[in-house]
C-alpha cells in the first residue's frame, strides 16, 4: 500500500461520518456466529455459511497468484483480509480465494463492454488485455488470506462491492460478494478525486438485490489504518458441498441474473430481442438504471438509522 496517506482520510468530519454510520469498528458479523474470525474448534459453536450469490458477467481466471492487486491504479488504499472457515468454525487451510473488482471509476480490468462504458463516464473507456484489480491467494493454517487493492468504485445499478470465490477443489466453490459501509463510500466518492465523477451513484446496499441477499454475512468490518483501511469478511464454506451441480462450479455459468454478458461478451453480438421488463439500460446489459436520490431520501439511504 502507499506510505503516504491521502489527507482526505485524516479529516474530522469524515472521522464523525464513519462513526456515525456505525462503520469503526463493525462488528465481524460476516458468516459467522463465532467472536473471532478463524476460532479454535469449541463443541457446539457453529458457524453460519456464506450465501451463495451470482458471480457476474466479469470474472475470468488470469492466473496471478499474488496478493497486491492495484498494478497502479489510483484509489484509497485497502487490505482486505479474507477468513475461510468450515461450519463448524475451523479454519480451512489451503482454499484458494480469487479476488476482483472495479477501479475508482468503476472500470472491470480485462474488458471493454456496456457495463465499462457505463462505469466510465466518457463511453469510451476500453481495459481489454489488463489484469487490474485481480488476483488469488491460498489461504494459510488459520485460514486466512490477505490481498492489497483500493477502495472499490462505483457503477451504475450495483452499489459498491468486491468480487470473492472460494476453491476448495474443483468440485467445490463458493462465489460471494464483499460490500462496504455507505456512509464512508460517500465521503470518499465526494472528496478523493480519483473517485470523483460528473454524475452521483446511485444505488445503495438497502437497494442492492445482492447486498440485501447477502444481508449481514457479506458486509466487511472496517478498520482504519494509518494508511487506509481493512476490510475483513469471514467466509463459511461447506467442504461436502457440490456447488458444480448447482451451475457455480468453475465450469459452470458465469453469468449473472441481471441480464450481463458472459466473459469476453457475446461472440456473436447480444441477443435479439428487448432487455426484460424491469431490465438494463437501452443499448446495454447490467442492472436497470435508476435516479441517483437527493437530499433527505439520499441521507436515508446511506446512514442506518437516520
Amino acid at each position: 500500500m502507499s506510505k503516504t496517506a491521502d489527507p482526505a482520510l485524516t479529516n474530522p468530519a469524515r472521522r464523525r461520518l464513519l462513526t456515525l454510520a456505525g462503520a469503526a469498528p463493525l462488528v465481524l458479523s460476516a458468516t459467522s456466529a463465532c467472536s473471532e474470525p478463524a476460532p479454535a474448534p469449541v463443541s457446539g459453536k457453529v458457524c453460519r455459511l456464506t450465501p451463495q450469490v451470482t458471480q457476474g458477467p466479469y470474472w475470468f481466471d488470469p492466473k496471478l497468484d499474488r496478493s497486491d492487486v492495484t498494478e497502479g491504479r489510483p484509489g484509497v488504499p485497502v487490505r482486505v483480509a479474507v477468513t475461510v472457515v468450515d461450519g463448524g468454525c475451523r479454519p480451512i487451510k489451503g482454499a484458494r480465494v480469487d479476488l476482483w473488482h472495479c477501479d475508482a471509476a468503476g472500470i472491470y480490468s480485462g474488458y471493454e463492454g456496456p457495463n465499462n462504458e457505463e462505469g466510465g463516464d466518457d463511453h469510451r473507456t476500453s481495459a481489454k488485455g489488463t489484469r487490474f484489480l485481480r488476483g488469488a491467494q491460498v489461504t494459510d493454517a488459520e485460514g486466512r488470506a490477505t490481498f492489497r487493492s483500493i477502495w472499490p468504485g462505483w457503477y451504475e445499478g450495483r452499489t459498491p462491492h468486491m468480487h470473492l470465490k472460494v476453491f476448495l477443489d474443483a468440485r467445490t466453490v463458493l462465489t460471494s460478494q464483499l460490500f462496504v459501509p455507505d456512509a464512508l463510500s460517500e465521503w470518499l466518492y465526494e472528496n478523493v478525486p480519483a473517485y470523483r465523477r460528473p454524475r452521483r451513484r446511485d444505488t445503495f446496499n438497502r437497494q442492492d438485490g445482492i447486498a440485501l441477499q447477502g444481508g449481514e454475512a457479506m458486509v466487511a468490518a472496517v478498520r482504519e489504518l494509518k494508511d487506509g483501511y481493512e476490510l475483513a469478511l469471514t467466509l463459511g464454506v461447506d467442504p461436502a458441498a457440490d456447488w458444480k451441480d448447482q451451475g457455480f462450479g468453475p465450469n459452470g455459468p458465469r453469468g449473472g441474473p441481471m441480464g450481463g454478458p458472459p466473459p469476453g461478451g457475446f461472440p456473436d453480438g447480444p441477443p435479439p430481442g428487448p432487455p426484460p421488463e424491469g431490465g438494463p439500460p437501452e443499448g446495454g446489459f447490467g442492472p436497470p438504471r435508476r435516479e441517483a436520490p437527493t437530499g433527505e431520501a439520499r441521507l436515508k439511504a446511506i446512514v442506518p438509522g437516520s
